[in-house]
């Protein structure tokens, strides 16, 4: 999504506010705030609904103002569903603004921590295991009353003036470091992305493990080693075996700034597995960065190249490139927030023009929507 500055008009996001909270409120009444979750999950409804609420589907500000709106759309006494963080400076009050949300809903002291750290972590994994070279700017993180949690967050790439947007949903989460998105979306998909969540990088995982329990001076002499040329490195008996033989990525160099004391930290800590590692305070992109090459070199696990973008709105459609559009999905994101709109007690006119923005964003040359219609979703395919 092209990266775009300022803000949204007032008169703009106030028509948003309303909107949304009619739309919010009729799904969580039909299908509750699980299922509403789930949907703020799905690129494709979440795109289709911030184009219904009157925004520019092509844009970063998609998911900074929707989310914004959001926040102040939904409450906990009405909703039972509270939005914390938020863009900038803002994020950095999501831990707490979950202290608040927690006396709404009185959730236990676990029951914090545990929100607490998968807001940190959701965050420290899509600025830090996934290297594409794009800055985390915004963190939203939607909490439900049973402590059910959705995240939406984006990062920015300033060099490319573009931005990629990450989904996580508690209910498809089973691990925060293999494969933990339920959808990962931006326009480009890079050739060379380091993604230490990719199961294929599970042998580099548990390398850095038990590289971090190493000595620090051991690993900084081998840090050493990687800086040389490879003819000087030291050689493995992989090299003289063909069909696994250790060839140097050219992507992949040892950064400058690897954080000595926060591995000085680790290996008194000797974390258990992956997760505890990227946990600690001080490992950061340079440091996951570092761990992988010496990995690679010394045990020859080579991590993930494969960039995890799943979804793409600007191209990549109806051509097969690089992925052809799920119809069923989008089709069924539109139906229920076409039949939504239509159920809100908004005026007509307002239901006119958000379901005229629905349909200019699935298709421009369909037919006209106009409130109470009785078309079904198969006008929308494209």
């Amino acid at each position: 999504m092209p990266l775009h500055g300022g803000k949204a008009p007032s008169w703009l996001t106030g028509r948003m506010r309303k909107l949304a909270r009619e739309v919010s409120s009729i799904i969580i009444d039909e299908y509750g705030t699980g299922a509403y979750l789930a949907r703020l999950s799905d690129p494709y409804w979440f795109q289709a609904f911030g184009c219904v609420l009157g925004y520019d589907w092509h844009s970063s500000g998609v998911t900074t103002v929707v989310t914004g709106v959001l926040k102040t759309a939904l409450s906990a006494q009405e909703h039972g569903l509270v939005v914390c963080g938020g863009k900038g400076k803002t994020s950095r009050k999501t831990p707490s603004e979950i202290l608040q949300t927690a006396d709404q809903f009185g959730f236990s002291e676990d029951k914090i921590k545990t929100l607490t750290y998968t807001s940190k972590m959701t965050a420290k994994i899509d600025n830090t295991a996934i290297q594409a070279g794009y800055q985390l700017y915004h963190h939203a993180f939607f909490i439900t009353e049973k402590g059910k949690w959705a995240v939406v967050q984006q990062g920015m790439s300033a060099q490319g003036k573009s931005a990629r947007r990450y989904h996580w949903l508690s209910d498809s989460t089973r691990s925060f470091v293999v494969e933990p998105h339920n959808a990962t979306v931006c326009d480009t998909k890079r050739p060379n992305v380091l993604n230490m969540t990719a199961t294929e990088s599970e042998g580099t995982r548990k390398a850095s493990v038990d590289l971090a329990k190493e000595p620090t001076r051991k690993l900084m002499r081998l840090a050493q080693d990687a800086t040389l040329p490879i003819e000087k490195q030291q050689k493995t008996l992989q090299q003289w075996v063909p069909e696994i033989a250790v060839s140097q990525i050219p992507s992949l160099d040892m950064p400058r700034n690897i954080n000595w004391n926060a591995l000085a930290h680790t290996y008194e800590m000797q974390p258990n597995n992956y997760e505890e590692l990227l946990s600690q305070k001080g490992v950061g992109p340079s440091t996951v960065r570092g761990l992988a090459l010496i990995a690679e070199l010394v045990y020859g696990e080579k991590p993930s190249w494969q960039d995890p973008v799943k979804y793409s709105f600007a191209y990549g459609g109806k051509d097969g490139v690089p992925y052809p559009v799920n119809r069923e999905a989008m089709d069924q994101s539109i139906q229920i927030l076409r039949e939504t709109v239509e159920a809100t007690r908004i005026c007509d006119k307002e239901k006119t023009r958000a379901l005229q923005s629905l349909r200019r964003f699935v298709a421009p040359d369909a037919k006209p929507l106009k409130p109470n219609s009785t078309e079904k979703s198969d006008g929308f395919k494209t």
